[in-house]
């Protein structure tokens, strides 16, 4: 095609000036940003003019390449301003400098950065001149460079403000913690997130598409230009193809309209998720200025109030988890194979949606659910005007709701993964009035599940509240940016009363919890699809077990009570939530009960940093996850497993067996595809039991002997599955696993290497805390660790480790250097573990 030489030369320019590599962002125009920067953390107030300056001396400043969080380098406290609920990491005033080179070659170029996202209040300087702030720290946004560049170098700074806290009822992370892109362009072409491929009707036979095209002249004349879109399959081959005339003022914007056929499309699904690519090219002069790509996929939605969601006219459950964006150890720092392995664990456990909790999600996590099968609802606030902190997004809601909620849709409407939209979670507008802003951070949090009285409800008899005005408003602007796709919200007052719910503007209705009112949705919300928007709030420390294990731990009892408990841990057997909340099986009976339930997002897929509810300091991350920080499985993943994997055998026997002589132990397993369980010990059955009414697992009550003991699961006689745990004896070894033999050497990709602590014969030593020291040579360095332990103080960016019930997680990152990657854990008194890894 005509677009890919001069395509290779904009690019190969791009790399000449900004020094990055050429990974394709949000835009395929765009060269990464990310290399070779400079950072520092402000103390001076005055920093605003002298900073920015070109002519500022930044040679004492640390040299580091994006995307970057500061707050995860920090040290854990009480008295950090966040609090627990934002992970008691720090916080303050952040400063970034780049400084390069405009080549020749440039000229005449519109040239533009984009920013990913940066938390928070970036504002973003050329050459000291000030181009703007973006309070909202998930929003993308970009600014033209082109009136300030100058021949030679140049200054890009960049002041990010995360002082004011709390200001989330999450971890945050501080700094440019997404990525940041360089675009230049011809003076013609094609908007940033200019193509809006809108599926009108999609069906096996035909995919009819309506292709609107945004096409830009900043030029001082006029333009006679034409647009040819091109629909492209998997094999590069072009099915479908239209051309357009566009005559364009100077400093104008056209929208040119298309429609297109692509005929017996390959449709996009969670098992076959297919992906096309519509080409977006503009000629002047039978010259092509400007060639723009959309990755999209073709499929059929549909939302039924009574038989529930159907994707490509087949019945499917939403499956799904929420989460927040933190990746653990690397705090918000967004990296590709950090998304790809949460999403391959999620999906290996049987999850097929996630919604991206509470807000705008990086464009790395849509793009991976797309090519990996995983279905998004994607959400904008966790606040409008009434604020839930301090010092949060409410007070930038009334001049910024407008832009920020619509360059989400325009940025990310295209995403075959995308399935609803969610304009806002538990705001505060689902009640006449209800103030959050007096309590501290958790009281707010455990305030908001509990509902308000009859007097805080809309009267619908009554004309429209403000509030109900405001959910008609956010969810037409959605609407009409995007037809294509319902508008629900997370709403955890679940009364007809609710203003967002009289508003009558949602699609769909979301219940956050509140289990007791599911079986009333279709006589209050009669023709209303239905999803439970978050669901479970369960709490787990993984390997910790609370027995008796058929008595309910309700923690905290309620909002307003102290609650303490010395163990700092919540029970794995699925016996103990939160009093709004439910055990995973409970609030998995409704889904499977109920055709009308079209799905739920369990809170939450992984632990996350802060809100460590129940417990305060020194808990600084949650306990709600199905899998912990580290990305280690709870138990309570394969009860997810055996009823979301009918394709898979699913037997897990738990919990560890390593306990006191003669100590009645409750012995549990989750498992599918058989009729029941049965149960040796050392050899003798204690057993077989099938699952009660209403149950998704077996249980024994054993009185402990060590040994070994064993689960074999049978359907109709015939053996399915076995499953063992044994006693482990005294730790020896250091045993080292990584998550993948070989990685990219492009600086980036990462690989994920477990640590165990295990006996002379391979068996994990389940209670075991030895602190692991790591070591990584070669083509790879250390750039986290962690063991998943809510109450850990350890910092994130050390060596050294304590193993949290026998394991340990290291993170190495390629150098961008190909070769291999030795890395050798040692623990005081036990046999080392080394493990090789390839960057290629």
């Amino acid at each position: 095609m005509r677009n890919i030489l001069s395509g290779l030369i904009l690019i190969c320019l791009c790399l000449l000036w900004c020094g990055g590599c050429s990974r394709t962002g949000a835009d395929s125009r765009s060269v990464s940003f990310d290399k070779g920067w400079k950072f520092t953390l402000s103390t001076q107030p005055g920093d605003s003019t002298s900073f920015s300056s070109p002519d500022f001396d930044d040679s004492s400043w640390r040299d580091l390449d994006l995307p970057h969080d500061w707050a995860i380098e920090g040290s854990f406290s009480e008295d950090n301003p966040s609090g627990t609920g934002g992970g008691a990491l720090p916080g303050g005033v952040g400063w970034y400098r780049k400084t390069f080179t405009l080549p020749a070659s440039m000229k005449g170029k519109c040239i533009y950065v984009d920013f990913d996202g940066a938390y928070m209040n970036a504002t973003v300087y050329i050459n000291g001149h000030d181009l703007g702030t973006r309070p909202y720290g998930y929003a993308s946004f970009s600014y033209d460079l082109t009136p300030w560049l100058k021949p030679g170098e140049n200054v890009i700074a960049v002041r990010v403000d995360n002082a004011e806290q709390p200001n989330s009822r999450w971890y945050s992370g501080c700094g440019i913690y997404r990525h940041v892109w360089l675009r230049a362009l011809d003076p013609v072409h094609v908007a940033q997130w200019g193509t809006f491929v809108r599926q009108d009707s999609v069906t096996p036979d035909n995919a009819r598409l309506t292709v609107l095209t945004n096409v830009e002249n900043t030029g001082d004349k006029d333009v006679k230009a034409e647009l040819t879109t091109s629909v492209v399959d998997a094999d590069g081959k072009v099915v479908a193809s239209v051309a357009s005339p566009v005559e364009l003022s100077p400093k104008c914007k056209v929208e040119v309209v298309q429609p297109l056929d692509v005929v017996s499309p390959s449709l996009w699904s969670v098992k076959t998720p297919y992906l096309y690519t519509v080409v977006s090219e503009v000629n002047v002069d039978g010259v092509t200025v400007d060639c723009y790509e959309t990755k999209t996929g073709f499929r059929s939605l549909e939302f039924d109030a009574e038989k529930g969601f159907s994707l490509n006219g087949e019945r499917l459950k939403i499956n799904g988890v929420c989460l927040h964006h933190d990746a653990g150890a690397l705090g918000a720092v967004v990296n590709r194979a950090a998304i790809a392995r949460q999403l391959r664990i999620l999906k290996e456990m049987g999850a097929n949606a996630v919604r991206s909790s509470h807000n705008p999600p990086a464009p790395e996590l849509l793009e991976l659910c797309d090519s990996m099968g995983m279905m998004v609802m994607d959400e904008t606030f966790d606040m409008w005007r009434k604020k839930k902190t301090s010092h949060d997004y409410a007070r930038y809601f009334p001049e910024w709701h407008e832009r920020d909620l619509t360059d989400l849709v325009v940025r990310d409407r295209n995403h075959p993964s995308i399935i609803m939209w969610s304009i806002g979670n538990e705001v505060l507008e689902q009640w006449s009035d209800a103030q959050a802003d007096t309590l501290s951070l958790a009281e707010a949090n455990l305030i908001l599940n509990f509902g308000h009285g009859k007097d805080m409800l809309a009267d619908k008899e009554a004309p429209m509240s403000v509030n109900s005005l405001l959910t008609k408003k956010l969810a037409d602007m959605t609407r009409e940016l995007d037809p294509t796709r319902p508008v629900t919200a997370g709403c955890n007052e679940p009364a007809p009363g609710n203003h967002l719910f009289r508003s009558g503007a949602l699609d769909i209705i979301g219940f956050n919890y509140h289990d007791d009112w599911f079986k009333d949705v279709p006589k209050n919300f009669p023709g209303k699809p239905f999803i439970i928007t978050e669901s479970v709030s369960a709490l787990q420390t993984r390997g910790y077990y609370r027995m008796p294990s058929d008595s309910m731990y309700v923690w905290p009892e309620r909002w307003d009570k102290p609650f303490y408990d010395e163990s700092f841990a919540c029970s794995s057997y699925d016996n103990c939530h939160v009093p709004w909340g439910n055990t995973h099986e409970g609030t998995m009976r409704h889904v499977e009960d109920n055709d009308f339930i079209m799905g739920q997002f369990v809170w939450t897929g992984f632990d996350y940093l802060g809100e460590p509810t129940p417990y305060g300091w020194p808990a600084r991350s949650s306990y709600f996850g199905i899998v912990d920080l580290a990305g280690f499985p709870k138990d309570s993943y394969y009860m997810y497993q055996s009823r979301w994997r009918p394709d898979l055998d699913v037997l897990h026997l738990f919990p560890h067996w390593n306990w006191k002589e003669g100590q009645e132990i409750d012995v549990w397993a989750y498992f599918n595809n058989a009729d029941e369980v049965e149960l040796y010990l050392n050899g003798e059955s204690l057993g077989a039991k099938r699952p009660e009414e209403g149950s998704y697992h077996v249980s024994w009550r054993v009185p402990f002997v060590p040994g070994e003991l064993e689960a074999v699961s049978r359907k109709s006689g015939r053996e399915v599955k076995r499953d063992v745990v044994r006693t482990a004896s005294e730790p020896y070894a250091v045993r080292l696993t990584a998550d993948r033999s070989e990685i990219n050497a492009d600086g980036e990709d990462l690989c994920y290497i477990t640590a165990e602590i295990v006996d002379n014969k391979g068996n994990v030593c389940p209670v075991a805390d030895n602190e692991i020291e790591f070591s990584v040579e070669g083509a790879g360095k250390n750039v986290g660790v962690d063991n998943g332990s809510p109450v850990s103080l350890e910092p994130f960016k050390s060596d050294k480790r304590k193993a949290f019930n026998g394991k340990a997680l290291l993170i190495v990152q390629n150098t961008g250097k190909r070769g291999d990657i030795k890395v050798t854990a040692k623990s005081a008194g036990l046999k080392s573990g080394d493990v090789t890894v390839a960057a290629r």
